[in-house]
């Protein structure tokens, strides 16, 4: 994968990667991550959104690389129309999440608020209040964050002092668990 002068052979690390060797995915990254986030953040003009689409990219990246034919284009081609998508979607507005019921209460809320400010303004029969109060107080404070402040996933990984990637583990859980109880 790297050749004699060092160069990277993108082509033959991106066939390895859709074998599965995580090797190969490192070596991607290590190589294009860089560019690809200068070339996001002049789309989306924020550095913390133009990570969250490369890394987001890189997940899709490992997950269909197999797909990958050498024949049909260039491996950095490939991986670039990967962010380009990826970041149009951000662009247009992509929901997080498809958990939008009950959300209304947060609308005229300001950052100034605290979490446990905005969960009292829900009224006392609200499904989302009950639901909200079942999960812990950190994962509550994250999830209000993000939906009642706007907060990007990058922008929450930077004032939480986390990963990007631990900070989406975080609220996919979260959200499944709301999900979950108001089924």
């Amino acid at each position: 994968m790297v050749g004699i002068n060092g160069t990277i052979d993108l082509e033959a690390a991106l066939v390895r990667c859709g074998e599965g060797d995580r090797k190969a995915l490192r070596l991607l990254y290590d190589h294009e991550a860089g560019r690809m986030i200068a070339v996001a953040q002049r789309m989306l003009k924020r550095r913390a959104l133009a990570e969250e689409a490369v890394h987001d990219s890189f997940i899709s990246i490992w997950n269909t690389a197999s797909r990958y034919d050498p024949a049909r284009g260039a491996a950095r081609s490939w991986m670039y129309t990967i962010l380009r998508n990826r970041t149009l979607n951000i662009l247009r507005g992509e929901a997080r999440s498809e958990l939008t019921a009950d959300f209304d209460a947060f609308e005229q809320e300001s950052l100034e608020d605290t979490p446990e400010e905005i969960i009292s303004k829900l009224s006392e029969a609200n499904a989302l209040r009950r639901c909200l109060e079942r999960l812990d107080a950190s994962r509550r404070r994250l999830v209000l964050m993000a939906y009642a402040h706007g907060l990007s996933h990058g922008e929450l990984a930077a004032r939480l002092d986390v990963p990007l990637g631990t900070v989406k583990s975080w609220l996919r859980r979260s959200l499944l668990s709301l999900r979950e109880c108001l089924q």
